[in-house]
C-alpha cells in the first residue's frame, strides 16, 4: 500500500479580526476532500507551536448552533493563536465526528429523542467517534513544525498525533465560554463517556457563561 501523501495547493493572505493569517489548501491521497491550514507567523523548524486541530461543524463553525461548543472552540482558537504572535490551526473536513453532515442530522433526531452523542452515533452504525487524524499530521510536517502546544480537551487526539510522529509538548485546554440547555448534555457526554478534560464545575447550572432561554 502507498504512503498517504498531502501537496499544499495554494495559500493566500486572511485578514480577520484577531490577525492576518495565511490559508493553505491541501490535497491528500487519502480522500476526495480539501482541507485547510490557517498559519500565522514563522512557524518552521519552531518548538511548541500553539496549534489546534479543528474538525469541520458546519451547524456549529457557521450556522453558530448552540447544540455543541464547536464555534466556541474555532474562534476562541484563532483568538489564542493571535495573541500568541504565530501558530497553527488546522481545518479538517470530517463532519460530525467523521460521520458527515446527513448522518449527524439524523444523530441529531436521535438525541432530541433523548439519546446522547455517542448512544446516536452507535444506532446509525458509526464509532464513538470516527475521526482520522492522518492528514493533520501529514499538514504538521508539511509546515515543518518541530513540536506542538495542541488546543484540545480531547486526549484521545494527543495520543493520536503521537501515535502518528507528531511530538505534542504540551496541552492547551478549551474552557466552555457558552454553556445552556443545548449543550449541557452534549458537554457531559464529553467528560463522562470521551473523557474530554473539562472541568464538571465549568458546566454546572450555576457557573453557566450564558443561559440559553
Amino acid at each position: 500500500m502507498n504512503k498517504p501523501t498531502v501537496k499544499r495547493l495554494q495559500c493566500a493572505r486572511i485578514p480577520t479580526e484577531y490577525a492576518e493569517f495565511e490559508l493553505c489548501l491541501y490535497e491528500n491521497s487519502l480522500d476526495n476532500k480539501e482541507h485547510l491550514a490557517l498559519v500565522l507567523g514563522d512557524v518552521v523548524g519552531k518548538p511548541n507551536v500553539l496549534t489546534r486541530v479543528h474538525s469541520e461543524c458546519f451547524t456549529g463553525d457557521v450556522l453558530g448552533s448552540r447544540r455543541c461548543d464547536c464555534g466556541d472552540q474555532l474562534d476562541r482558537s484563532i483568538e489564542l493563536i493571535a495573541s500568541e504572535g504565530s501558530g497553527i490551526l488546522l481545518y479538517l473536513r470530517q463532519e460530525g465526528r467523521g460521520i458527515g453532515l446527513h448522518d449527524k442530522l439524523r444523530a441529531y433526531n436521535l438525541q432530541d429523542e433523548g439519546h446522547d452523542t455517542v448512544d446516536a452515533n452507535l444506532i446509525l452504525g458509526h464509532q464513538a467517534d470516527a475521526r482520522d487524524y492522518t492528514i493533520a499530521a501529514l499538514i504538521l510536517q508539511d509546515l515543518a513544525v518541530e513540536s506542538i502546544r495542541l488546543l484540545t480537551n480531547n486526549p484521545e487526539k494527543i495520543s493520536e498525533l503521537r501515535r502518528l510522529g507528531i511530538e505534542v509538548s504540551g496541552r492547551v485546554p478549551l474552557s466552555p465560554r457558552s454553556v445552556g440547555k443545548d449543550n449541557q448534555f452534549y458537554l457531559m457526554t464529553k467528560i463522562q463517556r470521551m473523557h474530554h478534560l473539562i472541568d464538571p464545575e465549568d458546566i454546572e447550572p450555576s457557573r453557566l457563561h450564558r443561559v440559553a432561554k
